[in-house]
């Protein structure tokens, strides 16, 4: 698919979209050779970018937070549906670069956009407006980390719609019973309803992938109501998934302090003993870990 199929044409309102040639060409004059240490894919096919903005269903004029913009492609998209976009960049030169981009593709858009240079896990504030959605294209080797540390730290985003690995979607969206449900299908559930939003060939990216990637669209929610701590919960998750292949009496012995504990948690919690952690809810594991820390 060549550039001028991709992008807006010269007499369009919006930005102009990048496309493969644009891309290769800004990587070039910005000396970025994308690195698998940081999981960089750059997005080159305008139409993938537009169909990630729908899917999104952003609220009119909200304040969008962006992980990784790369060389900008999703981010002239979400400024062109005319969202302020707040960009986290860890790359130096990728976040050098960007403002530069957008002043050429969308010079009536820059003004809308902040870029910050820092690593997205390690984010604890950011500048401006506050964004109520998370629109990114998630490096492949920390998509979850980050996603749940964005969650936890920022409770303003409401909506979000992230680009994963294939197969970190089907997590992340997996209910209870699944063969893929695990840890971060639990903790992504303790914040928001959870879904998968579409697949996305491994042939819009470059460099390739040798997979494809899938997007996952999540709207927050209440937790479940529970004495404990979110902490706490977290650990009953990771305790239970940590040996998948033990019943919970026997995987969550060492939290609760011996088998008999857990055992009788489990059953104060209405938990059968025997179960294992694929087949229980967030709701089961709020009120399990409510129990485990007053026992404690």
């Amino acid at each position: 698919m060549s550039s001028e199929v991709d992008n807006e044409s010269p007499e369009s309102a919006g930005p102009r979209l990048l496309g493969p040639a644009d891309v290769r060409a800004l990587a070039a004059r910005y000396d970025v050779r994308p690195t698998k240490q940081r999981g960089q894919n750059f997005v080159v096919d305008a139409n993938t970018v537009r169909r990630i903005v729908r899917a999104a269903a952003l609220v009119p004029g909200e304040t969008v937070l962006e992980v990784g913009p790369g060389l900008g492609s999703l981010t002239l998209g979400l400024l062109g549906d005319e969202h302020p976009v707040i960009a986290v960049e860890i790359d130096r030169r990728l976040a050098a670069a960007l403002p530069a981009t957008v002043a050429d593709f969308a010079p009536a858009y820059a003004d809308r956009l902040t870029v910050v240079e820092a690593d997205a896990l390690r984010a604890t504030a950011l500048p401006g407006r506050t964004p109520t959605a998370l629109v990114a294209n998630l490096p492949y080797n920390v998509s979850v980390p980050v996603l749940l540390h964005l969650m936890a730290t920022f409770p303003s985003l409401q909506r979000v719609l992230v680009m994963v690995q294939l197969e970190v979607a089907d997590r992340l969206a997996a209910g209870p019973g699944s063969k893929v449900y695990g840890a971060p299908s639990v903790k992504a559930s303790w914040y928001a309803d959870v879904r998968r939003a579409g697949v996305v060939a491994r042939t819009v990216f470059w460099p390739a992938p040798k997979v494809d990637s899938g997007l996952v669209a999540m709207r927050r929610r209440t937790p479940p109501p529970t004495t404990a701590t979110r902490e706490q919960v977290f650990a009953v998750v990771d305790a239970a998934f940590g040996q998948r292949r033990k019943m919970l009496r026997s995987a969550l012995a060492t939290l609760a302090g011996s088998p008999g504990a857990a055992e009788a948690a489990l059953a104060a919690a209405g938990i059968d003993p025997t179960n294992r952690g694929e087949r229980l809810t967030v709701d089961d594991f709020a009120r399990l870990a409510a129990w485990l820390s007053a026992e404690s």
